[in-house]
């Protein structure tokens, strides 16, 4: 294994305990002169080499920025000179690995794009350093943010090989912001950021035992970052407290001309953070939805509604709303987007990347069977690259068809009935085994589909252990409730405590139940 840049430096700092702490506990640090961002920055990237490289090997981070050291001295320097750019100044981010940086590859996973080498920062990034941030380095994804395969096994890359579970190694770490997860969750960074097309930020933060958020498309630019779809992508922040993500969220929210989504991000966001409060469940009417799960999860749940209960809110028991076709619609509108916003986004890279259509990358793909199918092929590719367009009357009636369901029809309606202010239910189930063979096999609910369809918020915060695997608590609210997700999940963040650290374990013993619905 080569030496990471940095990590020489890195070693001199490897006794600065960084493991658990907030981006607030960092800033007491620096502010007090206790730490510096250089030194914060070294012991990240020492710890790094010593779980991601070795030690648990979790795979999770793809590449270290080689300036990381050299960003944290100037912004100590700044900070010298009385210069301080607000919460992030100094702070490590890892950003997943289909986003954009200047100094690092965009590879999406994928050896088609190991020298995707740009030399841009996606707006979202360069909003990040606007911040302050340091860019520490890319996290590993499920290749091509999991839309290649339907057999896919989350969290494999041909770049970055397979993410493991902090809490149980041969566990999944979810799709596909699977490094992400797995790198806040082990401390590798103060914060990372990651992509949902539907379920990529929530379910990885609910399986690694973190605050995600998945903001309303739209107030977080998508330019610079490898697509799926136009309709549903959108970035969000993956940390270890609610409090954390309204900082990160705060800081990439904002319009871009390039990206017409966002046309109103810069009037509609705000400082997240600042709304923050323990009372702010208090008299709120709250929605439940109890899908279908395992009675280990059910009495997980049914201890995360009793804090919100104690916490002030009532509690109202709301019918899930299932539309009929709103899945087969979805999938015509990713598959169709996928061609023609992939085919847009490679039309931009640079000439060492010669796969620069959909078609070369299926032709790719089979050149180097053995590096990039040694698992599972490329069947949604396959059926992405016959579509008919953005202009094919098929897929404007789906666009239509599933836009209604999921949001006027589907989540609007279902506040409106119990006339609630948001819904909670549990995010997933726990992680189920990583299976080469196999793939995927999800175990338990799954919260995500509505949220990510009609383009709303959708929250998860920690709720616990499920036979010592992590369990999210989702918040979903109308488009733009940001602030009212982040409120109640703060509320409840504060009164339950929920999150335990991970313990890198190399299994657990769960039970015939989870293991049944692993297999």
């Amino acid at each position: 294994m080569p030496v990471l840049p940095g990590q020489v430096e890195a070693q001199t700092q490897a006794g600065l305990a960084v493991e658990e702490l907030s981006i607030e506990d960092l800033q007491t640090q620096m502010k007090s002169g206790k730490s510096t961002s250089e030194a914060i920055t070294a012991a990240y990237l020492a710890r790094i080499a010593a779980m991601d490289r070795a030690g648990p090997t979790l795979r999770s981070v793809i590449a270290v920025s080689p300036d990381a050291l050299d960003q944290a001295r100037a912004l100590d320097a700044e900070r010298r000179a009385g210069k301080l750019r607000g919460p992030l100044h100094g702070i490590p981010v890892l950003i997943k690995d289909n986003i954009e940086t200047r100094e690092l590859p965009t590879t999406a996973g994928s050896l088609a794009l190991k020298d995707n080498m740009t030399g841009r920062d996606a707006p979202l990034v360069a909003r990040l350093r606007a911040a302050g941030a340091v860019i520490l380095g890319k996290t590993n994804l499920s290749e091509w943010a999991n839309i290649r395969s339907s057999d896919s096994m989350s969290g494999w890359s041909a770049v970055g090989g397979l993410v493991r579970n902090p809490y149980a190694l041969d566990r999944s770490a979810c799709g596909s912001s699977s490094g992400s997860g797995a790198a806040a969750a082990a401390s590798l960074a103060a914060a990372t950021v990651g992509t949902e097309t539907d379920g990529s930020v929530v379910c990885p933060s609910s399986i690694n035992g973190l605050v995600g958020l998945k903001p309303t498309v739209g107030m977080i630019s998508r330019t610079h970052v490898v697509p799926i779809s136009h309709t549903q992508d959108t970035p969000g922040p993956m940390t270890r407290s609610v409090r954390d993500a309204a900082i990160l969220f705060a800081a990439m929210a904002g319009s871009d001309p390039a990206d017409p989504a966002t046309a109103d991000a810069d009037r509609l966001k705000r400082d997240y953070a600042a709304g923050l409060s323990t009372t702010a469940l208090a008299g709120m009417r709250v929605g439940v939805v109890r899908p279908n799960m395992r009675k280990e999860l059910a009495a997980r749940f049914d201890a995360a509604l009793a804090v919100l209960r104690a916490a002030g809110a009532t509690l109202v028991d709301v019918e899930p709303i299932r539309p009929q076709g709103l899945g087969e619609a979805e999938f015509l509108i990713l598959q169709t987007e996928l061609k023609a916003d992939l085919d847009a986004y490679l039309a931009t890279t640079p000439a060492t990347v010669t796969a620069r259509t959909l078609d070369q990358l299926i032709a790719f793909n089979t050149a180097h069977a053995a590096t990039e199918m040694p698992y599972f092929e490329q069947d949604i590719f396959d059926g992405a690259v016959k579509m008919k367009g953005l202009d094919d009357p098929a897929y404007r009636e789906a666009l239509a068809k599933a836009a209604k369901l999921a949001g006027p029809e589907g989540i609007d309606a279902m506040l409106a009935k119990a006339r609630v202010a948001l819904i909670v239910q549990p995010t997933t189930g726990p992680a189920w085994l990583s299976d080469p063979v196999h793939g995927d096999q999800y175990a338990g609910p799954s919260a995500s589909q509505l949220p990510a369809v009609s383009g709303y918020p959708h929250l998860t915060v920690p709720m616990g252990l499920v036979s010592g695997l992590p369990a999210g608590l989702s918040f979903i609210g109308p488009r733009h409730s940001e602030q009212l997700l982040l409120n109640a999940g703060y509320a409840y963040e504060q009164r339950a405590k929920a999150r335990a650290k991970p313990g890198y374990a190399a299994t657990v013993a769960t039970g015939k139940g989870l293991e049944a619905a692993a297999r």
